[in-house]
């Protein structure tokens, strides 16, 4: 899954992505970047 990394101002791949539910009931994917290792979040159902 595809995300922006806002250390790499750029899309990455995401590695070890997991489906996760926000405080307020949203359900997002969170991850991390391949490429420095900063969190990566994306908001919404993955595809």
């Amino acid at each position: 899954m595809e995300a922006y990394c806002m250390k790499c101002k750029g899309k990455q791949e995401m590695s070890n992505p997991q489906q996760i539910t926000m405080k307020n009931g949203r359900p997002a994917t969170q991850g991390t970047c391949p490429v420095c290792g900063t969190k990566m979040f994306k908001i919404g159902k993955a595809s």
